[in-house]
């Protein structure tokens, strides 16, 4: 059994995500720079499907120490992310973004590459969990793996990310198995149903500032 819901294993994470991923990188910058531009001093801020911490440690260089909650179902990610985060006061919860029942606590709440593995019931939760958390004037910045409209748009799309995985290095074999699980483990939903998502769950200002290939990024505002 896998100890996380990635395609690889908590400890392999850091070191393959790049290469399951394209531009994975630039979600972290992304999400950092669009919390300057509209919160430039956060106080509170929790990280959910925190994964090994690497975004918290990137928000720390750039902010300073927040009141950070590190969240994440699987116990060998928030393991390796209390590693990272040794010399920081960071709280860890083991649970997913449609178990936490913070009410109004964080200027900030992030969630980036992991409600595409719930199904629609549990992502409406997730998010609607997501937007009780946040203070009001809150941020909320989600990424995810998206599903194009079309049937043969999500064809070209998946051929894409296939070749983009192996031109990073992958497995061939590896590829293929990440491959199959879009649609089955991973349960992607359109750009349109994420924005109403977000708009059904209360957000006043719901857009998408990032786009590539198969994946987007979100943010809501409370």
């Amino acid at each position: 059994m896998r100890d996380n819901k990635t395609s690889q294993a908590a400890n392999e994470y850091d070191a393959n995500v790049h290469k399951t991923i394209p531009r994975y990188h630039l979600f972290h910058d992304e999400t950092l720079d669009l919390v300057e531009s509209t919160m430039p001093n956060p106080v509170a801020w929790l990280d959910t499907g925190c994964g090994t911490g690497t975004l918290i440690v990137k928000a720390i260089e750039k902010f300073g120490q927040l009141q950070f909650v590190a969240a994440d179902p699987a116990a060998g990610m928030l393991q390796l992310a209390a590693e990272k985060l040794a010399n920081n006061e960071i709280t860890y919860v083991a649970a997913g973004s449609e178990d936490l029942d913070y009410i109004n606590n964080f200027d900030v709440v992030t969630a980036i590459m992991v409600h595409h593995y719930l199904d629609e019931e549990g992502r409406r939760k997730a998010t609607g969990n997501c937007y009780n958390m946040l203070k009001q004037g809150g941020i909320y910045i989600t990424f995810e793996t998206i599903r194009p409209t079309t049937e043969n748009g999500t064809r070209i799309g998946l051929k894409r990310w296939q070749n983009a995985q192996i031109l990073s290095g992958k497995n061939p074999e590896a590829v293929d198995k990440h491959i199959s699980r879009y649609g089955i483990e991973l349960l992607p939903i359109t750009i349109d149903e994420h924005r109403q998502l977000l708009t059904e769950a209360g957000f006043s200002t719901v857009e998408i500032f990032w786009v590539s290939g198969m994946q987007a990024g979100f943010y809501g505002l409370k």
